[in-house]
């Protein structure tokens, strides 16, 4: 009965050991599925995607206070372009692109039911759509702030959601690596939302006129840069096992040049454009050079971090004995 068995998986095309392999989802030919290096294409659209949610979590929450300045483009802008940046992901995964295969962990056209974490992410267009309906210029309309904070709950809910669900295909067994990931998606989600609007803000203002106020903006991104860069530095520690004297010889010195790259690109750069924006006449361009720097840094610190979980959950190599 074995040998009909194994007769019968080389007939379908597969051997005995990737039959038992493809039976189970957590496995591939090369070792782990789950661990397996995600390319640069998913990263960015992860990017994105926290941008936007954080775009729509912040304005909905200045709408609901009150203190966001009043006018219908002013926050028709900021919305649509969270969700271009929410909505990328999705059209990559309906299209089946080769870089994109699944969207909160749903295969889409692949006769598979959506995911909780997906319906979520789906939900969350729902009280988006309502307030570009409710936003009219006149922000104390008491729908339009219900509606602002269903928003906010919805983008938070599915921050939350998306970082256990990463854990969960890609950190399953690993609490002490994937302790923080919520905590680090929210802070990166405000930050690079924060960036956006900020973007959103200072084209469609006046730089010397009265109805701008810059500096409160700075001192905001620059506290969220140092939760962010606290938030990140805990994550590294986290993520990163004792290489052995071989590797860290390879790739000390090139992970610290790509991590400080990151660094300067998330934190540096946007601080700085930040604190120069109302000096120069046209320093609108910089608050969107800050942006695009954040999105291109964080894209990278990513890619690195991925790398490095997948380091970190590989077997320890064997250590050389004491001779002391």
């Amino acid at each position: 009965m074995s040998m009909l068995r194994d007769a019968r998986k080389r007939a379908c095309g597969l051997s005995p050991v990737l039959m038992d392999i493809s039976s189970n989802p957590s496995q591939s030919v090369g070792g782990d599925l789950e661990t397996r290096q995600v390319g640069w294409a998913p990263m960015l659209l992860e990017v994105l995607a926290l941008c936007g949610y954080g775009l729509w979590m912040l304005l909905s929450l200045a709408l609901a206070l009150g203190i966001y300045s009043t006018g219908r483009g002013e926050a028709l802008v900021p919305l649509a372009l969270g969700c271009l940046f929410v909505s990328v992901a999705l059209i990559a995964a309906c299209l089946r692109l080769p870089t994109v295969s699944e969207w909160h962990g749903w295969r889409i056209g692949r006769a598979h039911r959506p995911t909780r974490e997906a319906l979520l992410a789906l939900a969350t267009y729902l009280p988006m759509m309502a307030l570009a309906g409710l936003a009219r210029g006149n922000e104390g309309f008491w729908a339009t702030r219900l509606v602002g904070i269903a928003l906010m709950i919805c983008s938070l809910s599915c921050l939350i959601s998306s970082a256990y669900g990463y854990r969960a295909r890609r950190l399953a067994g690993h609490a002490a690596v994937a302790m923080q990931l919520p905590l680090s998606r929210v802070l990166s989600a405000c930050y690079g939302g924060g960036l956006w609007l900020w973007v959103c803000v200072i084209f469609q203002a006046n730089l010397s006129g009265p109805d701008l106020e810059p500096w409160p903006w700075g001192v905001g991104l620059l506290l969220l840069a140092l939760l962010l860069g606290l938030a990140g530095g805990l994550g590294w520690q986290q993520s990163l096992r004792e290489p052995s004297p071989g590797e860290r010889r390879q790739h000390a010195s090139n992970l610290f040049s790509q991590r400080f790259l990151a660094a300067v690109l998330i934190c540096a750069v946007p601080c700085v454009s930040v604190l120069l924006v109302p000096i120069f006449a046209e320093g609108r361009w910089l608050a969107l050079c800050a942006a695009a720097a954040y999105v291109i840094g964080k894209t990278i610190e990513l890619k690195l971090y991925d790398a490095a979980v997948v380091r970190s959950l590989e077997p320890d190599p064997p250590w050389p004995p004491n001779r002391s």
